[in-house]
C-alpha cells in the first residue's frame, strides 16, 4: 500500500493505480474526497513525466541488425522443464546500445533457459564453448522466439555452445512459483471461492500474489494461509504434469486459470495434491523442496485487490531468524520479562506517563520564560522587539515566540538556542509588526543567518536558521538591533 500522510495519497502510488491498473487518477480523487481525502497531484505529474522519460529513453535505443548464422528460425525449443543444461547453437545475434548500457541479444535452436512469462522471472546462466564464456544477464520472450540477453560476444564464429542455467537462482524461483500455486489453493480454502489470481511476480528472492478480495486479511487469516501452505509442503506431494493438454479435458481436470496467461487450445496442467492450475512456468519436483514458507506482507493495490507478498526456503529461514534475534535483544533491553508483549506494553505506558510529565514541566518552563522575556522588550522605531538567548530544545522555543507575537501584533521576537554543538535562530513577526512596518521572518533570517555559520528560511510571519557556531548567537542578536 502507499504511504499516507496526514489525509493525503502520495502521487507515486495514485501513478501505479493509473499506469499498471489503469484506474484514472480523476476517480482516484473522487473516491478520495469522499472519505476526507486528497491524492497529491504534484506527485503523480512526477510520474507521469518520468514515465514519458523512460519512453523517450526506450525510443532511443538503437538495435542493430540481426546477424544470422544458420537457419532462420521461428520458434525456440524450450528445454527448461526437463533439464538445466544443453548443447544449443547460435542462429542469430545483434548489438544493442542504449544510454545505460551495451549488451547482446542472442537467439538459439533450442535452449533450458525460462524466458520471463506469466509473472516468473526469466532464468540468468551462461553459455560456454573452447573459445569463450558468454554471461546471460536475462532471458525474455518476443513472439515463439526466446531472447537471451547476454553481455558480451567475443566470438560468434564458434555458434555452438553449451547452455548452463544458474541452477541455485532456477532453484529458489520454482520454490517460490510453486509456492504461489500452493497459497492460491490456501486462500481460497480460507477466505472463499471468490478469490482469483489477478497478478503475480516470482524471482530468486520473494514472490508476490495480487488476488481479488473484499476487506483486509486478518491476523487469523493470514496464519491459517500460512499453515495450510506449510502443509502441503510437508506433505512432499510430487508434481503432476501434463503438457499439451486440450482445454476442456483441462477444465474436466479442474485447472484453474492464472491471470495474464495466454492460453491456446493445448495447456499445460501443474498438479500439487489439490492445487491443479493452468500453468506455463518451472516447479519444484515435490512440494517438500520449497522448506518453508511465510507471509512478509498484505496489503490493498486498488478496490477489491489486495497483496500478499511471502518468501521461501533459506530466505524465509533468514526473515524467521531475524525476527527471533530481534525479540531476543528486545527481552535483553527489557531485563527478559517472562512476558516480553506485556513488558514492552508497560514499557509505552510508562513513556506516554512521563510524555504528559515533561510536557506539563514544559508549559511551567514555558511561562516562567514568557514571563521573563517579556520584561526585557524594548521598542525600537515602532517595533517592540525580543532579543535574547535561552537555554531550551526548538519546541519550547517555538512555543515561546508564538506566544509572544501573538499577544502583541506590533512584536518582533528573536531567540538564539543551542543543542548538541550546533546553533539555531528562530524569529517571530506579529501581524501588525507586518502590516505596518514591513517586517519579514525569512529576510531577517537571512541576515543573521551567516553569524552563525549556516543558513536558514521560512515564512514572513516565521522563520529558522542552524548553524555550526554558537557563539555567533549573541553577534547574530547583535546584528538584528543595528538592522533595526
Amino acid at each position: 500500500a502507499a504511504e499516507r500522510h496526514d489525509k493525503v495519497i502520495e502521487g507515486s502510488f495514485a501513478f501505479e493505480l493509473f499506469d499498471t491498473y489503469g484506474f484514472p487518477v480523476d476517480l482516484t480523487e473522487v473516491m478520495a474526497r469522499e472519505k476526507g481525502w486528497t491524492v497529491d497531484m504534484q506527485g503523480f505529474r512526477q510520474g507521469l513525466e518520468q514515465q514519458k522519460m523512460r519512453s523517450r529513453q526506450a525510443a532511443e535505443t538503437d538495435k542493430g541488425d540481426w546477424v544470422i548464422l544458420g537457419e532462420n528460425i521461428q520458434q525456440t525449443e524450450f528445454l527448461g522443464y526437463d533439464t538445466l543444461e544443453a548443447e544449443v547453437q547460435l542462429v542469430k545475434y545483434r548489438r544493442v546500445n542504449d544510454r545505460k548500457r551495451s549488451y547482446f541479444e542472442l537467439v538459439l535452436d533450442r535452449t533450458p533457459f525460462y524466458a520471463e512469462s506469466g509473472g516468473q522471472a526469466g532464468d540468468k546462466g551462461i553459455l560456454v564453448n573452447e573459445g569463450q564464456t558468454v554471461r546471460i544477464l536475462d532471458t525474455r520472450k518476443e513472439n515463439d522466439l526466446v531472447i537471451h540477453l547476454a553481455d558480451k560476444l567475443d566470438d560468434a564464429g564458434n555458434a555452438v555452445f553449451t547452455a548452463r542455467v544458474d541452477a541455485g537462482n532456477r532453484i529458489r524461483t520454482e520454490n517460490n512459483h510453486s509456492a504461489t500455486h500452493l497459497m492460491h489453493h490456501a486462500l481460497r480454502k480460507v477466505l472463499g471461492e471468490h478469490v482469483e489470481q489477478k497478478g503475480s511476480l516470482v524471482d530468486a528472492d520473494h514472490l508476490r500474489f495480487d488476488f481479488s478480495h473484499f476487506e483486509k486479511m486478518t491476523a487469523e487469516e493470514l496464519a491459517a494461509v500460512e499453515s495450510l501452505v506449510n502443509e502441503m509442503i510437508r506433505e512432499n506431494s510430487p508434481i503432476d504434469e501434463h503438457r499439451s493438454v486440450a482445454m476442456e479435458e483441462a477444465r474436466e481436470m479442474g485447472a484453474l486459470a492464472f491471470f495474464g496467461e495466454k492460453y491456446g487450445e493445448q495447456v499445460r496442467v501443474v498438479r500439487f495434491g489439490d492445487s491443479v492450475e493452468l500453468c506455463g512456468g518451472t516447479h519444484v519436483p515435490a512440494t517438500g523442496r520449497i522448506g518453508f514458507f511465510k507471509i512478509l506482507s498484505e496489503s490493498a493495490i486498488a478496490a477489491g485487490i489486495r497483496r500478499i507478498e511471502a518468501c521461501t526456503g533459506q530466505m524465509a529461514e533468514d526473515y524467521v531468524r531475524e525476527r527471533i534475534t530481534a525479540e531476543q535483544s528486545i527481552r535483553q533491553m527489557l531485563k527478559n520479562p517472562k512476558d516480553t508483549v506485556k513488558g514492552v506494553k508497560d514499557l509505552v505506558e510508562e513513556n506516554k506517563k512521563l510524555q504528559k510529565t515533561i510536557e506539563t514541566l514544559n508549559n511551567r518552563l514555558s511561562q516562567s520564560m514568557i514571563g521573563e522575556l517579556r520584561s526585557k522588550a524594548v521598542n525600537i522605531n515602532g517595533v517592540d522587539l525580543i532579543a535574547e538567548k535561552v537555554d531550551a530544545d526548538n519546541a519550547i522555543v517555538r512555543n515561546l515566540v508564538y506566544t509572544l507575537v501573538k499577544e502583541n501584533p506590533m512584536m518582533l521576537t528573536v531567540i538564539g538556542s543551542e543543542a548538541d554543538g550546533k546553533a539555531f535562530l528562530t524569529v517571530a513577526v506579529g501581524d501588525t509588526a507586518i502590516r505596518e512596518k514591513g517586517l519579514d521572518a525569512a529576510s531577517i533570517i537571512r541576515e543573521l543567518a551567516p553569524e552563525i555559520k549556516g543558513g536558514g528560511g521560512g515564512q514572513p510571519h516565521f522563520a529558522t536558521a542552524g548553524g555550526r557556531d554558537p557563539s555567533g548567537i549573541r553577534r547574530a542578536l547583535d546584528r538584528l538591533r543595528e538592522l533595526l
